[in-house]
C-alpha cells in the first residue's frame, strides 16, 4: 500500500509541475538592464552629388566614428564621441574631424535628458584653412516601446585661427527611430542649421533616412543612409549623399538594447563638411 501511495504522490506532483510549465506565460527579457560600459566603432563609404546654379559636381565620401558610453551610476551617463569625414571631388578634397561629449540622465523605460558639446576642425584644399567650430546645447530622448524620439538644439561659433571675427551657429535637429525588430531599426531625421557669417548668412535644411540591421548574436551591424542638404547662401545648393557602412558594437546585445542602455547619443554632421 505504501508503494502505491508513493507512486500516486509522485505522479500527481509530476503532473502538477508539468501543467505549471505548460501554462506559465512566456516573459520576454526586458530592455531595462543594469548600467554597463558600452560603445561602437563604425565606418562608411559612398558618393555625393551637388547641384548648384553654377553646375553640378560629384565625388566620393568616407568617414567613421567611435562612441563610448560610461554610466556613472544607475541613471547618470557620460558619452564621448570621436568622428571624421572626408570628401573628394575633381576640384580637390575637404575633411572634418572632431569630437563630442554628452552628459545625461536616463531611465531606459521612459526618457533621457542632458546636454552636449562638440568641437570640429576643418581642412582640405577646397575651402578656407585653420577653421574650427564648437557648439553646445540640450538634448533629450523619449521612449515608446519600439519607437524613440530624439531632439537637440544648439548654439556655437565658427572661427578661423588668427582672426577675431567669427560666425554664429545655431540649429535644431529631430530624429525618429523605429524598431521593426530588436535588430532592425529605421531612422528618419530632419534638421535646420544657420551660420551667420560677417556680411552674409547660410541656412541649411537637412532630411535623412537610414536603415540599420544587426546580425543576431554578433556585434556587427550594417547600415545605409541617404541624406539631403539644401544650402541657401547667395545661391542655392542641393546636396545628395548616399553611403553604406558597418558598425561593431560592444556592451549591448541588440540595436534596441543599445538605444536604451548604450551609446545612444549622436550629433549633426553636414554633407558639405564646412560649418
Amino acid at each position: 500500500m505504501k508503494r502505491v501511495l508513493a507512486a500516486a504522490f509522485l505522479a500527481l506532483t509530476s503532473s502538477a509541475a508539468f501543467a505549471a510549465d505548460v501554462v506559465q506565460p512566456i516573459v520576454e527579457e526586458p530592455v531595462v538592464a543594469g548600467p554597463r560600459v558600452s560603445g561602437h566603432i563604425e565606418a562608411y563609404l559612398g558618393g555625393i552629388w551637388l547641384d548648384a546654379d553654377g553646375g553640378n559636381l560629384d565625388g566620393w565620401v568616407a568617414g567613421g566614428a567611435a562612441r563610448l558610453n560610461y554610466p556613472i551610476d544607475a541613471r547618470w551617463n557620460i558619452q564621448g564621441d570621436l568622428f571624421a569625414d572626408g570628401l573628394w571631388i575633381d576640384e580637390g578634397d575637404a575633411n572634418s574631424y572632431g569630437g563630442a561629449l554628452h552628459a545625461y540622465w536616463r531611465d531606459p523605460s521612459r526618457f533621457a535628458v542632458g546636454a552636449f558639446a562638440t568641437i570640429n576642425g576643418y581642412g582640405g584644399d577646397t575651402g578656407p584653412t585653420d577653421l574650427y567650430s564648437f557648439t553646445v546645447g540640450p538634448e533629450a530622448q523619449v521612449y515608446f516601446d519600439n519607437v524613440t524620439l530624439y531632439g537637440q538644439a544648439y548654439y556655437g561659433q565658427l572661427r578661423q585661427s588668427g582672426f577675431s571675427e567669427h560666425a554664429d551657429i545655431w540649429g535644431v535637429r529631430g530624429v525618429a527611430r523605429y524598431f521593426a525588430q530588436p535588430n532592425l531599426r529605421f531612422d528618419g531625421e530632419i534638421g535646420y542649421r544657420s551660420v551667420d557669417l560677417p556680411g552674409a548668412e547660410g541656412d541649411t535644411v537637412t532630411l535623412a533616412l537610414q536603415g540599420n540591421y544587426r546580425f543576431d548574436n554578433t556585434p556587427w551591424t550594417v547600415f545605409g543612409r541617404y541624406q539631403f542638404d539644401h544650402l541657401s547662401t547667395s545661391s542655392d545648393v542641393n546636396i545628395h549623399k548616399l553611403v553604406l557602412g558597418i558598425r561593431a558594437t560592444f556592451g549591448a546585445d541588440t540595436l534596441l538594447d543599445e538605444d536604451r542602455n548604450g551609446a545612444t547619443m549622436d550629433t549633426q554632421r553636414s554633407s558639405y563638411l564646412f560649418f
